[in-house]
């Protein structure tokens, strides 16, 4: 690796932990030279400007989920179960970082990295996940009566719309207090809900047979 690519990725790795921490309106170029002790006009000579280094960050970000999640797909050698924890556990990895705050903050004022990114996460990891759902079915280990899209849309819906300002604003406020767990927490009880049910195993078998 070049000294070059090594500073690139240092001001990348900065520029990206303070828009999670500080959100991308509210971080400047001065915040990230100051975190990397570097001066402005060094930092400028790697990048042009804020918009650039938020976009950058997000290409690194596809670049490294894109990578994990072709390789649970493509791996042989595991099962399809531990395959679907492994490969949601790593959407939410990523995703989870990405508060609400900062996804109003794109909307607003990054609309085209809003838009990149969410299509990224449309197209790239939920049709990847679809192809794991139909190697579950194949395999015998995912109901075959079960429509694949339906599947696939019920976590992203689920997970979109509770990690949505707007859509947890219409609750009553004893629910929204309720929901004050991190966004990690969110994917994963969502993922355990979705695939394990809310009943423990004695009230599944009685609801099943009832």
């Amino acid at each position: 690796m070049s000294k070059k690519t090594s500073t690139e990725g240092k001001i990348l790795d900065a520029a990206y932990r303070l828009f999670l921490g500080k959100g991308y309106r509210h971080t400047t170029m001065d915040d990230i030279a100051q975190d990397l002790g570097m001066s402005k006009k060094t930092l400028y000579k790697y990048y042009p400007g804020k918009l650039e280094l938020l976009s950058a960050s997000f290409e690194v970000l596809k670049t490294k989920m894109t990578a994990k999640v072709e390789a649970i797909l493509d791996n042989r050698y595991i099962s399809f179960p531990l395959k679907l924890k492994s490969m949601l556990s790593v959407i939410a990895t990523h995703l989870a970082p990405i508060n609400p705050e900062l996804f109003e903050d794109l909307k607003d004022h990054a609309p085209e990295i809003w838009e990149e990114l969410t299509t990224y996460i449309n197209e790239s990891a939920y049709l990847r996940f679809a192809r794991l759902i139909e190697q579950g079915v194949a395999q015998g280990l995912v109901n075959p009566r079960l429509n694949t899209s339906l599947v696939v849309m019920l976590y992203a819906a689920a997970v979109q719309s509770l990690l949505d300002p707007e859509f947890s604003g219409q609750f009553p406020s004893a629910i929204q207090k309720g929901m004050k767990i991190p966004p990690s927490e969110i994917y994963d009880q969502a993922i355990s809900i979705i695939y394990n049910g809310i009943l423990t195993d004695e009230a599944r078998n009685e609801f099943q047979n009832a």
